[in-house]
């Protein structure tokens, strides 16, 4: 970095406090128009907690380490921004009479109701129309004096019919689950199958065959056939055959009596067919070729991954807004954020909110984590038949003791016969491509992804993603590149995409040397999501201040379409936001650095911006990133208090 930007802790948050009142030439002058680099101290670590109201850091200082997630950080409920909202009754009579908690008097309401946050609703002037009626923080936009809310019909109109994000949950559907009302029939299957392997192994392994399994058997017939003993519907219809036969008859006519004699052995052995196999599905007309063959891998619906920029699915930060500021910028492949599937299986609106895709990604996939053959292909086959994505990836890279303890994330490298089953068992019931995400390895010395990728060409994955980092190193050091070449060659013909410490066009470039078929992006789009412009531009973007708050003002905009425009929604988007800004605050302008590009795990030591936005973008305090949001979002709420979700030990 360039020395006549570098300057100490002190004047940093003296120059922030004073919100650019302060000269940096007067600071320059003190200091002789020098800055000792040697002298220019590191940025703390993050204040643990912030309390707005006394603005006193509460933050323990015992010297320990900060790594990982803040666990016990304060949850706030959504509910808690509102104190009395508007009942949805409007004009009508509530049916709760007294008892009812929500205001009835509009007048009244808007005059409790917190201050409008601007002049103009981004969903009035983009969809004509804003769901949120009264309850909008930009009301004003859309109402009139007497309180009724005005419409843009011709946006009405051009938007009609049109779905900008599916893969919502249906309250048939979550009902259903919820009363486990819902087939899983391919399941079963593939299921039963492997029950079926099981016990042939089981009674292989004791050398003998079971009593049941001999009995069940008997010579073979002309096509070389095993049969086996009729069922006891099978045997009830023969003796029903049998005493038809036998049945006394006047009739002289004995055409009529062998023809009604064919027509009942006919319908004995259509009976005999349906009772041993069940048509495959429910039909309503003819069968065809599709209702009783399955499909062939080769046959599932083909991706081309080759040479394509992938945003990584990121917990928490890479929520549907984020992804379409990342889709604007260039990313080819967006993925919805890690889902658990036995949330998913009950019906959890939380959990299916993760799965949902819009109009934009045009090349989209869900990533769940399971660590169950039962749960993962139950799962598998409800995504399949309830909503549209490209590919669904296994993660089997999450490193958080929650998920690992269980078996789950990295635990499942450990458990190569679980994953084997899962892999088959999802790929059974899937008419799209599975792909897998995985680490190096659990221990940070002992290296397994190399034996498991073999293995899993044969099990039938269609794109693997390597992050050259182990379990126990999380996100500390740097990623072992060499490693992934290494795997890349192991991994052909399966595209494999390689993960880790690429902020820059130039990371980029090196991470193709190694032959890998693509680049996964995580925390570097969460630092610069502009980077899939610089490396489709082959170019560093000096991208400035101001345009780095459009950036965030359009992430707003699209929060507030996504989580709401009420007061409720607009505090979800800022949550989302500040969370953002505990990445992007590590991004330091190509205009400051002496040496370019810069470094992921290069910790930036404190600097003077070229402005007083781009300081405050440069702040690690979570006061400063409020301050920010409050540029976008209005003043927050008297009882507000976040704390990041990642202490964001990557600098260490």
């Amino acid at each position: 970095m360039h020395v006549e930007f570098l300057t100490t802790k002190e004047k940093f948050h003296g120059f922030i406090d004073s919100e650019g009142q302060g000269s940096k030439t007067d600071e320059a002058s003190e200091n002789d128009g020098e800055v000792n680099e040697s002298s220019v101290e590191e940025p703390e670590h993050k204040k643990l907690k912030l309390d707005l109201e006394d603005g006193k850091d509460t933050g323990k200082p015992d010297g320990k380490r900060l790594r990982g997630q803040n666990k016990s950080r304060p949850h706030t409920k959504p509910t808690i921004y509102d104190e009395k909202r508007l009942c949805l009754s409007d004009n009508r009579e509530c049916s709760y009479g007294d008892r009812c908690k929500f205001h009835h008097d509009v007048a009244k309401y808007m005059a409790s109701k917190p201050p409008d946050i601007g002049e103009s609703c981004y969903l009035y002037e983009t969809f004509g129309k804003c769901g949120y009626g009264l309850s909008c923080r930009f009301a004003k936009a859309h109402t009139t004096p007497d309180f009724k809310t005005l419409e843009k019909t011709d946006l009405v109109k051009a938007r009609e019919g049109r779905t900008a994000v599916k893969n919502s949950l249906s309250k048939d559907l979550q009902y259903r689950l919820r009363k486990r009302d819902v087939a899983f029939s391919k399941s079963a299957e593939y299921l039963k199958m492997l029950s079926d392997s099981k016990n042939k192994k089981e009674q292989q392994g004791n050398g003998k065959r079971s009593s049941v399994a001999l009995a069940a058997e008997v010579p073979a017939d002309l096509t070389g056939e095993k049969q086996t003993v009729p069922t006891e519907a099978q045997v009830q219809h023969s003796k029903t055959y049998s005493a038809f036969l036998k049945r006394p008859t006047s009739n002289p006519n004995k055409l009529h009596v062998v023809c009604h004699d064919v027509v009942y052995m006919c319908f004995y052995v259509f009976v005999q067919a349906s009772v041993d196999k069940q048509p495959p599905v429910k039909t309503v007309g003819p069968l065809t070729d599709v209702d009783v063959i399955k499909l062939r891998s080769c046959e599932k619906k083909q991706v081309n991954f080759n040479d394509k920029l992938y945003l990584a699915p990121l917990t928490t930060c890479g929520n549907l807004p984020f992804r379409r500021i990342c889709k604007r910028f260039g990313a080819d492949i967006t993925c919805g954020e890690m889902a658990m599937c036995t949330n998913l299986l009950q019906g959890q609106q939380s959990e299916w909110a993760l799965l949902k895709r819009h109009e934009s990604e045009d090349l989209f996939g869900v990533q769940v984590e399971g660590c169950f053959p039962d749960t993962m292909t139950r799962c598998a086959e409800l995504i399949n038949n309830n909503i549209e994505v490209d590919f669904v990836d296994i993660n089997s890279g999450c490193p958080i003791d929650l998920v690992y303890k269980k078996g789950g994330g990295c635990g499942l490298m450990m458990r190569t016969r679980k994953f084997e089953q899962i892999i088959k068992g999802m790929n059974y019931v899937l008419d799209v491509p599975l792909t897998v995400k995985i680490r190096t390895g659990v221990q940070e010395k002992s290296n397994i992804a190399h034996k498991l990728i073999p293995e899993m060409k044969d099990w039938g994955v269609s794109l693997i993603t390597l992050h050259g980092r182990s379990r126990e190193q999380r996100y500390t050091k740097l990623a072992d590149w060499d490693y992934i070449s290494t795997c890349a060659s192991l991994a052909s013909p399966v595209p494999l995409f390689g993960n880790g410490d690429i902020l820059s066009y130039e990371d980029a470039m090196k991470a193709r040397e190694t032959g890998v078929s693509g680049i996964m992006i995580a925390r570097g789009a969460l630092i610069k999501p502009w980077i899939f412009t610089e490396i489709k531009e082959s170019r560093h973007w000096d991208i400035s201040s101001n345009e780095r708050l459009d950036i965030l003002r359009d992430f707003s905009n699209f929060g507030l379409e996504h989580w709401g425009s009420d007061t409720r929604g607009v505090e979800k988007t800022r949550n989302f936001m500040l969370e953002w800004l505990s990445f992007m605050c590590r991004y330091i302008p190509v205009g400051v650095l002496e040496r370019v590009p810069q470094k992921i795990n290069e910790r930036p030591p404190y600097y003077m911006g070229r402005n007083y936005l781009e300081s405050l973008m440069a702040s690690q305090n979570v006061g400063d990133w409020v301050k920010i949001s409050e540029m976008l979002l209005g003043p927050v709420p008297k009882n507000f208090n976040f704390l990041p979700k990642h202490k964001a030990n990557a600098y260490k």
